[in-house]
């Protein structure tokens, strides 16, 4: 009985990643050097991931990704984005088209460009206007406005041009702390990830390596 129903899962869960198409809006999961990887529910005791295109980035509160402060950034807080699994800086070569996936089961996000800035000196505006409307079509520039995103759904954006941009989320920059730094750059790297939400919601901040300089260092 028991090997029958684990069968019987394994079916179910190849159903629901052909469904799925790439497992939109799911639980993050590790997917280093090869794209960003969601976990879908688990069937029984089984979990199955599905692995997302590489040129991707999830979005959710931080409550749920954690946040960091990033030193190579001005000790600037970040949280809410992740290439990986939890909160970091977010980096791509120019051209890029990106899908951005709102892994949140229940909240709309968006995803907004606030400003480009210059140097690493890094202060995020208090009380931005931020669009609660689409803006800028698909090519990411200052003013770009996804509007907003569903839960499990996703939005691309075409990385048209080189530079450094703070982003937020309209509906929780405020009110959450939904910020980050995207940097627009050939051999660019996402930074280090926020450690794991403690069980309070809270999220903490990922201790600096020795020598690591607080993730990747923007003037190389």
């Amino acid at each position: 009985m028991l090997r029958k129903f684990a069968v019987l899962s394994l079916a179910l869960a190849a159903g629901i990643l052909a469904a799925c198409g790439g497992g939109h809006g799911l639980g993050p999961n590790a997917g280093m050097g090869g794209g960003t990887s969601f976990a879908l529910p688990p069937i029984g005791d089984l979990a199955v991931d599905a692995t997302l295109p590489k040129h991707s980035f999830g979005e959710n509160l931080p409550t749920s990704l954690g946040t960091i402060k990033m030193k190579a950034w001005n000790n600037a807080v970040v949280g809410g984005f992740t290439q990986t699994k939890y909160s970091q800086t977010l980096a791509f070569p120019p051209g890029t088209k990106i899908t951005i996936h709102n892994m949140s089961k229940k909240d709309q996000h968006t995803f907004n460009v606030i400003k480009e800035i210059s140097g690493t000196h890094v202060r995020f505006p208090k009380s931005p206007t931020l669009r609660l409307t689409a803006s800028g079509g698909n090519q990411l520039e200052t003013g770009y406005a996804s509007g907003p995103i569903n839960p499990g759904h996703t939005v691309t954006v075409v990385l048209s041009k080189a530079g450094t941009y703070l982003i937020g989320c309209a509906f929780h920059y405020k009110s959450n702390n939904m910020r980050d730094i995207l940097v627009v750059k050939a051999g660019a790297k996402p930074g280090p990830q926020a450690t794991p939400p403690s069980n309070g919601g809270g999220g903490g901040a990922t201790p600096t390596p020795p020598g690591s300089g607080g993730g990747w260092d923007p003037t190389h």
